[in-house]
């Protein structure tokens, strides 16, 4: 499948504003696209987004394709990042609760477009993936 004249778009007013950016809010996006472009951190924002607060048990259940290694080491990415809140309750046996911040809701939210887009062209990838491959 060759690019056409028609499959090219113009830059945009959009696409120059972004290219204008203070350097470190480019620097951020790069690092946060790098963290939640992950599959288990979209997964959990996503988790937390459905089910709210949750144990930790609780989330392991509702992703059980992670590892406990991996869930936790996404876990404190997420918190230290500001996406969820981890609190530590003071009882025998310990009780850890995670949720989702406003923060984390947002980015959530902020994804949910890359759900959409992605339901909106499946047709479309799957056809062009066709036809490259069967070239």
């Amino acid at each position: 499948m060759e690019t056409t004249s028609s499959d090219v778009i113009a830059p945009t007013d959009k696409d120059r504003e972004c290219e204008t950016l203070d350097p470190r809010v480019e620097a951020l996006v790069t690092e946060l696209i790098g963290r939640v472009a992950d599959k288990w951190t979209m997964i959990l924002l996503e988790v937390f987004e459905e089910h709210g607060q949750l144990r930790f048990t609780q989330v392991a259940r509702h992703v059980p394709d992670i590892s406990q290694k991996m869930l936790t080491q996404t876990l404190r990415r997420m918190e230290r990042d500001g996406m969820i809140t981890r609190h530590v309750h003071a009882v025998v046996p310990p009780r850890v609760d995670y949720a989702l911040t406003p923060l984390g809701s947002s980015l959530s939210e902020a994804f949910c477009g890359v759900w959409m887009w992605a339901a909106a062209n499946l047709e479309r990838v799957e056809h062009a993936r066709e036809a490259f491959d069967a070239r």
